[in-house]
């Protein structure tokens, strides 16, 4: 399946901003199933590519000199193939067990782990499922209701929250019993969905015998041609789109808007003029 995605987000600051630097995980992964048809990145500023450490494509962002806004747009097609039970075929990356390791985000008590342990029995991709199923009915979907640094604890005891929420108590139940978790964010298209989406999250956890398996708990399923990748990590913290520090600015406001819509077939398309926009 080939998508056309669209991914525009601006800052406003209340103040002028002095300095930007900031780190993008804007570009999906080039990964066996997913393919980058072409990409490309439209910011002010400086942009110069990088990978990180989980080898996530990204782009070092910075803006010296007085602003008080910012508009980053990402951009581009992207092939996706098929999965079977959401299982990845990845060669090379992290060894597993670095994503043991519990974060402030991803922190378990007592009653995360006893969830973990009533359906984590063995070490399965129906294991996986039905672990992902109890998180989903712990936690209902309520937008607006937690923000990106509630700890997956609280989304728990809250009993409400979105797909971050999820993915990080996916992860925390994952990783108290001793199966690596990590997190993954990047696009979901919802098949008859209108244009305009918004960013997704979900998770990636390891079975020995198949490698990782890519669950998205918040639709209950596996993951599959729906998602896009563009990072993997520990958590949001080490995935998330957008992360950097700014010099002033004061009070800022957020806007974004994500469109992700199947691509022409390529005799129906026009071919693109030529830009100064960064390719990633």
């Amino acid at each position: 399946m080939r998508y056309r995605i669209e991914h525009h987000t601006s800052y406003h600051y209340a103040r002028p901003v002095t300095s930007t630097r900031q780190l993008l995980r804007l570009t999906p992964r080039p990964d066996a199933h997913q393919r980058p048809v072409h990409w490309n990145l439209r910011v002010p500023g400086a942009l110069d590519a990088l990978a990180d450490a989980y080898g996530n494509p990204g782009h070092l962002h910075v803006i010296d000199g007085e602003h008080r806004s910012i508009r980053i747009e990402a951009f581009g097609e992207v092939e996706i193939d098929p999965l079977r039970d959401g299982r990845l075929d990845e060669v090379g990356g992290l060894p597993p067990a670095a994503f043991l390791a519990a974060t402030p985000l991803t922190e378990v008590d007592e009653r995360l782990a006893e969830l973990a342990r009533r359906h984590l029995l063995g070490r399965s991709a129906r294991h996986l499922f039905d672990f992902a199923l109890a998180v989903r009915a712990a936690i209902a979907y309520r937008p607006g209701t937690t923000h990106v640094q509630t700890r997956a604890v609280d989304a728990l005891s809250l009993g409400q929250g979105v797909c971050q929420d999820h993915a990080h108590a996916f992860i925390a139940g994952c990783r108290a019993a001793g199966v690596p978790a990590r997190y993954v964010s990047g696009y979901y298209h919802r098949p008859g969905q209108t244009r305009e989406a918004s960013s997704h999250a979900w998770a990636d956890a390891w079975i020995e015998e198949h490698g990782w398996v890519s669950i998205d708990v918040t639709h209950e399923c596996f993951a599959g041609q729906s998602l896009c990748r563009l990072a993997v990590g520990r958590d949001y913290d080490s995935a998330s789109p957008v992360r950097g520090v700014r010099v002033g600015g004061g009070e800022e406001t957020m806007e974004a808007k994500v469109v992700i819509e199947p691509a022409a077939p390529a005799a129906d398309r026009l071919v693109p003029e030529r830009s100064e926009e960064v390719t990633a």
